[in-house]
């Protein structure tokens, strides 16, 4: 059975919506990895954004013109809303070190940047997954615990992070630069266990 009604091709729009947030999570990575020339990286991600929530939009707009869905609205809504976050946060984060002038992104900003793009990852083959739902629940609730894994791996490096950048930065200014920069990539794996915390839901009220 298919995740949404084809008539309005919800799961065609979820599965591009999934992509665009791959793309901007692997974006984010060559960002932080080439970042003294990553001028024309973050342009490209704005547009990126800009896509991201055009797809969300017309998923709001199918969803008012769908007279009954398989799934409850709140439950497409959420989901759509949750996801299309992802993209926004990554975009925070990314225009916050440009407007920050910062000098130099942290390893740990590498690092906990990584583990989102594997949280996206997930995120992405469980909306895939979700088009065959029933068939691939096992499947699926895995992938939802494991990016709730990510998430606690997270929190992990954020405080391990945070404590070494209080002891070793003595620009205070740099230390707020890098320190809200790292609470930015570690709440955006908040919001995929959020996506993953819906799904799983819609999973287990539906099968």
């Amino acid at each position: 059975m298919s995740f949404l009604p084809k008539e309005v091709h919800f799961s065609d729009n979820f599965e591009e919506l999934a992509d665009k947030i791959q793309e901007g999570g692997m974006l984010f990575v060559e960002i932080l990895n080439d970042y003294k020339n990553s001028k024309d990286k973050l342009s490209k991600f704005k547009v990126i954004e800009h896509e991201a929530d055009m797809i969300t939009h017309r998923i709001y707009q199918d969803l008012h013109k769908t007279f009954i869905t398989p799934l409850d609205r709140e439950d497409i809504y959420s989901l759509a809303n949750k996801m299309d976050s992802i993209v926004d946060m990554i975009d925070e984060s990314a225009s916050k070190m440009q407007l920050y002038r910062l000098k130099e992104p942290l390893s740990d900003h590498k690092k906990l940047a990584l583990i989102l793009n594997k949280s996206i990852t997930l995120v992405n083959k469980s909306i895939y997954a979700m088009r065959n739902r029933r068939k691939n629940v096992n499947m699926i609730l895995e992938m939802c615990i494991e990016i709730n894994s990510l998430e606690n791996e997270a929190d992990n490096v954020l405080r391990q992070s945070m404590a070494q950048l209080f002891e070793q930065e003595k620009d205070a200014i740099e230390l707020i630069k890098c320190k809200e920069i790292l609470e930015r990539i570690e709440e955006t794996t908040d919001i995929c266990e959020d996506v993953s915390n819906i799904i799983e839901g819609i999973i287990l009220k539906y099968g």
